[in-house]
């Protein structure tokens, strides 16, 4: 069943929400004056911003720029982090929202707000380190969207079925004969609707559960086989390709 999560108002000029949050939340559709970059610690959350959807996994933030109708949902438990900020201060930032490359300054000054409890900066110092935030976001790496999504009647069933379970391993061509179509037909519209191939949309969902499933400290063995690949290798080749990292790399940051 899912739940609705009402936010406040926010203050000026920068603020935080750090909050664990249940599957099946639902923020409702809403525009606000102040622009917002969501980003998930935890788990996954997704983004309707101005009819666009978007993900919003570990690693990466999206960007929703003041006065845009947007609303987002967890379809699994998500613990996630909201930076509201002033429209002033946001002259630099995108004018389209997209996603954001999370680095690891940016990822260390939230968990430093997280962890002494600061929604609203108010000494000196934290007003300082906010501004720095701030800054860091306006340079980091912008994506038009890091894994697109896509209502698309044949698009769906396939997404939302990858999505449970990311290791399936069925080529387009089986899951063609599944929904009663062609395999040229499910690669147009992969095309089309996504921007991407099959093959590349599929890669980019499994980084995104890898990610979820390192940040839980799960052995890179059992991801390999949760996400269908023959042999751990296999695995830490395509993260090395997708991130310039080896997972076991990250999991040692991480710890």
């Amino acid at each position: 069943m899912k739940h609705h999560i009402h936010e406040g108002e926010r203050p000026a000029p920068v603020s935080f929400r750090t909050e664990n949050y249940d599957a099946g939340g639902v923020f409702e559709m809403r525009r606000q004056p102040w622009g917002k970059v969501g980003y998930a610690v935890r788990g996954v959350m997704e983004a309707t911003v101005e009819g666009r959807r978007f993900l919003c996994p570990p690693h990466y933030a999206t960007w929703i720029p003041a006065d845009a109708l947007h609303c987002c949902h967890n379809r699994q438990n998500v613990q996630f982090v909201s930076v509201y900020i002033e429209r002033e201060i946001c002259a630099d930032m995108p004018e389209r929202p997209c996603t954001l490359a999370v680095s690891p300054l940016v990822k260390a000054i939230l968990a430093d707000f997280a962890a002494r409890n600061i929604k609203v900066p108010k000494t000196e110092a934290d007003i300082r380190l906010a501004l720095v935030l701030v800054d860091q976001l306006r340079q980091a790496p912008r994506r038009d969207t890091y894994l697109p999504v896509s209502d698309d009647e044949l698009l769906r069933p396939i997404i939302e079925a990858l999505q449970g379970t990311p290791g399936d391993r069925r080529s387009l061509a089986e899951w063609a004969r599944c929904l009663g179509t062609t395999e040229r037909t499910l690669s147009r519209r992969f095309h089309s609707s996504l921007g991407i191939s099959f093959n590349e949309w599929r890669q980019r969902l499994k980084l995104v559960a890898s990610l979820s499933m390192l940040e839980n400290d799960k052995p890179v063995q059992e991801i390999a086989d949760d996400l269908g690949y023959g042999s751990p290798s296999a695995f830490i080749a395509m993260f090395k390709r997708q991130t310039g990292v080896s997972p076991t790399h990250l999991s040692r940051d991480n710890a």
